[in-house]
Formats: C-alpha cells, sequence, structure tokens
C-alpha cells in the first residue's frame, strides 16, 4: 500500500519550531548567564567605587568640621557648595603636578575622553545617594561615645557627675545590596578602612 507522505507545512512549522528551541536553549545556557554576571560585575564596581566616593567626602567633611556624619544630603550639599572642596577637586600637587582631587570616576554619568584619550565618567555627587542595584540609600551611621566623670570629695561623697558626649568619631558606611562596608564603629583601626580592600 503506498502511503502519502504529510505536507510540507507540516515539515516547515517543525523545523521552524526546532529552530526556536535551539535558539531558546542557547539564550537560557549561554546569553542569559552572561548578561547577569555582566550586571552583577557592574553592580559591584559601580556600588564600590560611590562608596569610596563617600568615604572621601567623610574625610572632607571631617577635616573641616572635626567629626563625621551621617546624613548624606548635608555630605552632597558640602561638596557642591564648600570652597575648600571645591579648591580640593580643582586642584594641583605643585610638586608632582596630579590632580587633588579625591573623587574618584564612576561608570553612569557622563563620559569624557581625558589627555592620554581614555574615556572616563565624572564624578556626580548626587550618585553618592542611592545603590546602583536596587537604588536603595548607603547607610551612613557614626557612633555616639558618652565619657561619664565623677567628681568625689575627700569624704567620699559625690559632687558631681559630669557626662561628656562625643558625637562622630568613627562612621560606617554599609551597601545594602552587599556585605561591602567602609569603616567600623567600634574600631579605630578601621577607620577608613573598605571590607574588599
Amino acid at each position: 500500500m503506498i502511503r502519502k507522505s504529510d505536507p510540507w507545512y507540516v515539515h516547515a512549522g517543525l523545523y521552524a519550531i526546532i529552530v526556536g528551541l535551539v535558539f531558546l536553549l542557547i539564550y537560557v545556557a549561554i546569553i542569559e548567564p552572561n548578561q547577569v554576571t555582566a550586571m552583577e560585575k557592574y553592580y559591584k564596581t559601580e556600588s564600590r567605587a560611590r562608596m569610596n566616593n563617600l568615604r572621601q567626602a567623610q574625610i572632607l567633611w571631617e577635616d573641616k568640621h572635626e567629626s563625621y556624619t551621617d546624613n548624606i544630603d548635608s555630605l552632597i550639599h558640602f561638596i557642591k557648595t564648600d570652597t575648600g572642596v571645591a579648591n580640593t577637586v580643582l586642584g594641583y600637587d605643585t610638586i608632582t603636578m596630579r590632580s587633588t582631587n579625591p573623587f574618584g570616576n564612576l561608570t553612569e554619568t557622563e563620559p569624557f575622553i581625558n589627555d592620554s584619550g581614555d574615556t572616563l565618567f565624572k564624578f556626580n555627587p548626587d550618585s553618592l545617594r542611592l545603590t546602583p542595584k536596587s537604588h536603595s540609600r548607603f547607610i551612613v551611621k557614626v557612633d555616639t561615645t558618652v565619657d561619664i566623670d565623677t567628681v568625689i570629695n575627700r569624704r567620699g561623697k559625690i559632687v558631681k557627675v559630669d557626662t561628656i558626649t562625643t558625637i562622630g568619631q568613627r562612621y560606617v558606611i554599609e551597601n545594602p545590596d552587599s556585605k561591602d562596608k567602609i569603616g567600623d564603629l567600634f574600631s579605630d583601626a578601621l577607620k577608613n578602612t573598605a571590607s574588599w580592600e
């Protein structure tokens, strides 16, 4: 008995499904994991660059105010408006002729070409507010130290108790999207030290 073959459009449809499934498999197995890895690398690099710039802002704040602050908005306003910060950012070391700008370049702002022909990204003070991954605020905390001094007379009676509260001698900057942090609230040895360094 002679059997008729299936129509051509059934074969064409099956081939189209096979090609589509092959592309889907390539995308799921190769392309998407590479994109996820590239995005995670970008988030890590960009958030660390922002945290480094926050650290530099805290150092400049401490140089002027002799304490640290836990208010990111105040830090950003300070960077934008303080003449001392502007002089530091625009200045050059007279011996080495290197820039005294403490802020590092980012990857999310307007690019510019430096003298060597490299494409760099300018520092933007508003970038210090949010993390690149979840757009959450960076967590900035300062310590509060309470020193109690008791004055006792010769008879052992307490004459007065002096309490001195010191705010902002240590700080910590934390990234809510990772375990990265800079500084420590309890140790002077970790002052201005990043967890990834």
